[in-house]
C-alpha cells in the first residue's frame, strides 16, 4: 500500500472512480449508477445521505429518480429501499415480521428496544409538541416527568436537548432526534399521524393535555408500566 492510499480517509472517494461514465450510453450509464447506489445503501450500517451517494454517480444524476427505478425493481423483493432521516435505507418488508421474529426472536433480527408505557407516552409528546419543557411535559400528564424517565429516552438517542425555553430559569427543552426517525422508519416529522386526525379519533387533545386532565386510558400509567417495542 502506497503511503498516499494509507493515509486515504475511509470514506474518501477513491481518486480513480469514474463518476461520469461519459465512455458509456445513457441507458447503460444509468444502469450503472443504479448499482453503485444500490450498492453503497446495501453495504451501509446507517442509512445513507445523499451527499455519500453523490460521491459514485455523476454531477447530473438525479438521485431521487435512480431510488425510484431501484425502488420499482424491488417490488416483489421482500426488503425495500426506504427513506429514513434524510437518507435511505434497505429494511425488511413489514409483513415479514413474523417470520424474521420466528428465524431470529427479534422482529427484524437485530435486536428491539422496549419502552414503558410511560416513558413511550413521554416520547410522544415530545414529537408532537417540541421543543418541550420537563415542567410542561409534567402538567400534561398532571404528575412530575422524572429525570430518570428522560434518561432513559437520552440514553437510547430518542431525544436531545432542544434551545433553551424563555421561561423563568430558561430550562432545557427537549426534541427528538434523528435515531428517533429511523427507529419509527420515519423520513421527516411530517409522517407522524396528523394531529387533528387524532383529535378527531378521541385519542389524543391538546388542550387536555395542556390541562393536565390526560385521557382516562392513560391516566393510571406510571414509571413501572407496560411497555413498548421500538423496532428498526
Amino acid at each position: 500500500m502506497s503511503e498516499a492510499s494509507a493515509r486515504r480517509k475511509p470514506n474518501e472517494q477513491p481518486v480513480l472512480l469514474d463518476t461520469e461514465l461519459d465512455h458509456l450510453p445513457p441507458e447503460l450509464r444509468w444502469r450503472e449508477w443504479m448499482g453503485r447506489v444500490e450498492a453503497v445503501i446495501f453495504a451501509a450500517s446507517e442509512p445513507v445521505t445523499r451527499s455519500v451517494l453523490a460521491r459514485v454517480v455523476g454531477r447530473n444524476c438525479n438521485i431521487e429518480l435512480i431510488i425510484d427505478d431501484i425502488r420499482t425493481e424491488l417490488a416483489g423483493r421482500p426488503y425495500e429501499l426506504v427513506a429514513v432521516a434524510g437518507a435511505w435505507q434497505h429494511r425488511t418488508k413489514k409483513v415479514f415480521g413474523d417470520v424474521i421474529h420466528a428465524a431470529f426472536g427479534t422482529a427484524v433480527g437485530q435486536g428491539t428496544k422496549e419502552l414503558s408505557q410511560a416513558e413511550a407516552l413521554v416520547l410522544m409528546c415530545i414529537a408532537y409538541f417540541q421543543p418541550i419543557t420537563r415542567g410542561e411535559l409534567s402538567s400534561f400528564f398532571g404528575k412530575e416527568v422524572s429525570r430518570d424517565l428522560i434518561g432513559v429516552l437520552r440514553a437510547q438517542a430518542l431525544i436531545a436537548s432542544g434551545p433553551r425555553s424563555p421561561q423563568p430559569g430558561a430550562p432545557y427543552t427537549y426534541v427528538t432526534t434523528k435515531n428517533f426517525l429511523s427507529q419509527f422508519g420515519l423520513d421527516t416529522l411530517r409522517q407522524l399521524p396528523d394531529f387533528e386526525a387524532l383529535e378527531d379519533a378521541g385519542l389524543l387533545s391538546k388542550e387536555k393535555l395542556l390541562a393536565g386532565d390526560i385521557i382516562p386510558a392513560f391516566a393510571d400509567i406510571g414509571d413501572d408500566g407496560g411497555s413498548a417495542a421500538l423496532d428498526k
